[in-house]
């Protein structure tokens, strides 16, 4: 966010400054430290001293839980969410590098992909990649070594070390659904490139256990002697070609500004990558395990054919083209058309790329963005501006949204003093426009221009060339601006007028090397970002901090030099109304602890009063009270005078507190033991602890009337908090049969394995990490925790498991696994489900008294969410079935089992469901029809899978009444279940096939007497 400024002590010479810092220079250590620093102290001269809290303090499950003093709820709401630390080898890199160098000199590269979810840094002579969705303990560091000829055994010049550009080549042939789903990346390749000395280096796959030594192709000494020739408008003689390593003086030369890649399809690890440079040029790099050819595409890019027009800035378009990237950033592995687009001076191009052997190129459309009509974009030649710099470009998710991020130079006729203005432009392509070359006007504005910031200082060329853009974020429309300093910006358009938030980390956790995108668990959108700094790990920025923590653009840079007008302070201090007096602190998984809460989507800001804070308080204190002494003497005046019984639904302070019991976060669980800590007893003791303090919690409403008085008034809470001891019940038993089968499997596969590797395999563990990922995902103050720990806490969440069925039931069972798999897996999930609903039904029964009249609610287990991740599983048994041939018989008797069990929970949820419409007087016909049709496809399935058992099993026996005899025995069960749901077409079927008339004549007067 915007922080305000404020004085600092200045050293007295630049000498002095340097001084410090080297005496400063401490020790690296462990997050967990309390006593930890930062790597550089005081590095970045004038960095605020208030913004984003410093992630140098002990991990918050202590610090956090120390209760706050005068703290602003809506302070705490705009504060930036630490995400992850660093693998321990890139720390231990990291300090190792600093301790043989001057801070000044220790730069480092760094970069987020968003579509593998790979952040990756090269410090030294080293090149470090891992996921940044993955939690500290979890975190697989893939450390890769330059080559010995490039980093010239570390003799690197700090002018090139800053300057790496890198993409990252996913080979996984996996779906989109999927890989949104997971995003764990399995085989890739890595293309790095040096902006400077157009050095490539090319690694096939990071992933392979015989991971081979980089491909390396350097420039030649005529390209870079040509591209300093253009430059600097001489001409150089010739040399000799020869590689020119880093480290070379190479002043003056063109540098690479930008650079994709692609995967060639049907070839193995081959790729193709593409980097336009600031002399106009556009190279192509054919990576593949034999070598590296480099092709120059274009010589003189700026001088392609336009519209039409002058763009009046072709004598001063030194540095362009700027940008380069893929117009769809999501393809298919079989794709072998794709396009790209390129920023110049004044024009987007669009260029279409044949991948297949033989690469081919060719233009399809070119649009002027800064002309003389400003309709096409940004008109030109206005009173008072002198000069405009396309800076970056960006596409949305569809390919259909292109923004761009424009500087312009202007200069105030009336005060003389010059300022620069920066905007986003948002073009989208016309309706009905086609793919094929053409001199037509494809692209129209989206919306008028957004101004980010009106009047900002006036900066040099190559910081404006340093800045960066980022789309895709929350909220939606959002975009991120990178500087080169290493602040990022988020600009929001937010109730007609322009909101910036920016991240600035005061502690000196060094720059923002990069920010992206947490990608959603589902398939509608995108999550928070996310930022990768220099020192401090990753950090995201939540929606609700951008929208509370935004302020209207002031007359200042996006850079850390502040503003060249001095009252840009005080308007900082007017629009931040809540940002005095609070004391920094990091926020993680542990304020989730302590009771900020967030929701997976943020559709509005939701406040809750202080009179609800001031019960929640009241109730809190006085349950605690009971704990320790059984007392409830007067609670119930109390608790009715703070307004406590005012609120129904989740809302309420009962069901809050009831859910903070269940949904605690273990304080004895670390992400440094990552998933193994799940191979031992403390999963069960914490859910058995959380089991007992909410039966206490329900003996504390008893004997203070509460429960009396929510019965009466807010019934729909109390069922709330009655279901959250359901679901803890379910959630106990699930780690019953979790153990279970890791014992079974155990004896499976011998001694060979560990125990936590043997928790960690089998359908239900990758249900529970899949349940878990989303919910990190959608809650960032969570993406510290492992999944699985996630999991087993979020008790209240129960109903993801089977969201989680219903819509990525395809990365759970895979239709490629062998079908002996696919049934064990698919037996295992649907007794899951069947555990978690009857526990959750006989905690009912056992407790039905505490329950209020069940007239108008509806059991969460009867929830659509629910009956759609059941039918899934049961329609993915239906179509195993499908396959008998390839079924054996004993392996068909286990789907029929778990498929009979499954059905009667599946109808039972239903006929809970239609009661409640029934009873609240809504319309059901709708429910009433996916029921029966859902109903008869089951029970005919079944039906039909007893009768082929008993006509193949049982071909030998002539005598009918002995097969009359078994299909009466096998199929008893399934009748009862059909007169249940007045399934009248299967009773009639089964009664039919016994040839009892008489069993068929009882059912129907039961049926008519109910």
């Amino acid at each position: 966010m915007f922080s305000p400024g404020t004085k600092r002590g200045n050293l007295s010479s630049k000498r002095e400054r340097n001084v410090v810092q080297k005496t400063l220079l401490p020790k690296i250590e462990s997050p967990i430290t309390p006593h930890r620093r930062p790597l550089i102290d005081n590095s970045v001269p004038d960095r605020p001293s208030t913004g984003t809290p410093a992630p140098w303090a002990p991990r918050l499950s202590v610090f956090a839980r120390i209760p706050a003093v005068n703290r602003s709820d809506n302070a705490d709401a705009i504060k930036p969410v630490y995400v992850g630390e660093f693998p321990q080898v890139v720390r231990d890199e990291q300090a190792s590098w600093l301790q043989q160098r001057v801070p000044d000199d220790a730069c480092i590269s760094g970069g987020m992909e968003k579509g593998t979810s790979l952040a990756w840094i090269i410090c030294g002579n080293r090149l470090f990649i891992w996921s940044y969705l993955s939690p500290a303990a979890s975190t697989k560091c893939i450390v890769l070594e330059l080559p010995s000829d490039v980093s010239e055994n570390g003799n690197i010049g700090s002018n090139d070390r800053n300057s790496w550009l890198l993409c990252i080549v996913n080979w996984d042939s996996t779906s989109r659904r999927t890989k949104k789903v997971v995003k764990h990346c399995n085989s890739a390749g890595i293309v790095l490139c040096n902006q400077k000395t157009r050095v490539i280096i090319y690694w096939p796959d990071i992933y392979s256990e015989g991971r081979t030594d980089p491909i390396t192709s350097f420039a030649s000494s005529d390209e870079l002697e040509v591209t300093s020739s253009l430059v600097d408008g001489k001409t150089t003689p010739n040399r000799h070609k020869q590689p020119i390593r880093l480290g070379s003086s190479l002043t003056g030369s063109s540098t690479l500004n930008s650079l994709i890649a692609s995967a060639v399809p049907n070839s193995q690890h081959i790729c193709v990558a593409f980097a336009c440079g600031s002399n106009g040029e556009l190279w192509q790099f054919y990576c593949s395990p034999s070598g590296i050819h480099r092709k120059k595409v274009y010589d003189d890019i700026l001088n392609l054919s336009s519209q039409g027009g002058d763009s009046g800035q072709l004598i001063e378009s030194k540095g362009y083209p700027r940008s380069l990237t893929w117009r769809f950033s999501h393809v298919s592995p079989e794709e072998s058309n794709r396009q790209f687009y390129l920023l110049t001076d004044h024009e987007i191009h669009c260029f279409s790329v044949n991948l297949n052997p033989e690469i081919h190129i060719s233009k399809l459309w070119s649009h002027e963005i800064i002309g003389t009509d400003g309709d096409l974009g940004i008109k030109k030649d206005l009173a008072g501006q002198k000069r405009i710099w396309p800076l970056d470009v960006q596409v949305d998710d569809h390919g259909k949204v292109i923004t761009i991020l424009v500087a312009t130079f202007c200069k105030d006729r009336a005060s003389g003093s010059s300022y620069t203005q920066y905007s986003l432009l948002t073009m989208q392509y016309k309706s009905g426009m086609s793919i094929e070359p053409t001199h037509e006007r494809v692209l129209e504005k989206k919306a008028p221009i957004q101004v980010i910031i009106p009047k900002a200082r006036v900066e040099d060329e190559d910081f404006l060339f340093s800045m960066r853009l980022r789309v895709g974020g929350k909220p939606s429309g959002s975009a991120i601006i990178l500087s080169g300093d290493g602040t990022a910006t988020v600009s929001h358009y937010y109730r007609n007028a322009t909101k910036l938030y920016q991240f600035d980390l005061p502690y000196d956790a060094g720059k923002v090397l990069d920010a992206s995108v947490l990608p959603s668990s589902d398939d509608v959108e995108e999550g928070a970002w996310v930022v990768l700094t220099e020192k401090a790990g990753i950090w995201a920025i939540p929606e609700k901090a951008v929208v509370l923590g935004g302020v209207e653009p002031p007359e200042r840079s996006l850079s850390r030099k502040g503003s060249s007008n001095e009252g840009s302070t005080q308007e900082e201090r007017r629009n931040l109304t809540f940002a005095a007096d609070i004391a920094p602190r990091r926020a993680s998984s542990e304020a989730w602890d302590a009771g900020e809460r967030q929701t997976g989507g943020f559709t509005g800001i939701a406040r809750r009063t202080g009179q609800d804070e001031e019960s929640e308080a009241l109730l809190s204190h006085l349950f605690h009270d009971f704990l320790s002494s059984g007392q409830v003497d007067s609670l119930l005046e109390k608790l009715k005078i703070s307004g406590a019984f005012e609120r129904d639904g989740e809302t309420n302070v009962f069901a809050r507190m009831s859910k903070s019991i269940v949904d605690t976060l273990a304080k004895h669980w670390t992400t440094t033991r990552g998933a193994e800590i799940l191979a031992m007893a403390v999963v069960s003791t914490q859910l058995m602890d959380k089991q007992q303090k909410h039966t206490k919690f329900l003996q504390f409403l008893a004997l203070s009337k509460c429960h009396e008085e929510l019965c009466s008034r807010q019934r729909y809470s109390l069922q709330i908090i009655l279901e959250h001891g359901e679901k803890l019940a379910g959630m106990i038993q699930l780690r019953e049969l979790q153990n279970v089968i890791s014992q079974n499997r155990s004896i499976g596969v011998g001694s060979s394995h560990s125990s936590a590797e043997i928790q960690m395999a089998g359908a239900l563990w990758d249900l529970i990490q899949l349940v878990g990922e989303r919910a990190r995902r959608n809650t960032v103050l969570l993406m510290d925790r492992d999944n699985a720990e996630v999991f087993y806490s979020k008790v209240s969440d129960l109903e993801d498991i089977f969201y989680c069925l219903d819509r990525h039931l395809d990365y759970v069972i895979s239709i490629e696994q062998p079908l002996g798999i696919q049934i064990q897996r698919a037996c295992e999930l649907s007794n899951a489900c069947v555990t978690i609903i009857h526990e959750a039904m006989h905690y009912r029964n056992d407790n039905h008294l505490w329950y209020p009249p069940p007239e108008h609610l509806t059991p969460w287990y009867c929830q659509p969410v629910v009956r759609n991740g059941l039918w899934s599983i049961a329609s993915y048994i239906l179509q195993l079935f499908n396959e008998a041939s390839g079924i054996d018989m004993s392996a068909k008797s286990d789907l029929y089992t778990h498929l009979e069990v499954l059905t009667e929970v599946l109808l039972e949820a239903y006929a809970g469901a239609v009661t409640a419409k029934v009873d609240r007087g809504e319309g059901h016909k709708g429910l009433l029809d996916e029921y029966w049709n859902r109903r008869d496809t089951l029970l005919d399935s079944l039906y039909k899978q007893v009768v082929d058992y008993v006509e193949g099993r049982h071909q030998d026996l002539n005598e009918d009444e002995k097969k009359e005899e078994i299909l009466r025995k096998l199929s008893s069960r399934l009748l009862s279940i059909a007169k249940r749901h007045e399934c009248y077409r299967a009773m009639w079927r089964i009664c039919c096939d016994l040839n009892d008339s008489v069993l068929l004549r009882n059912l129907m007067m039961i049926m008519y007497a109910a």
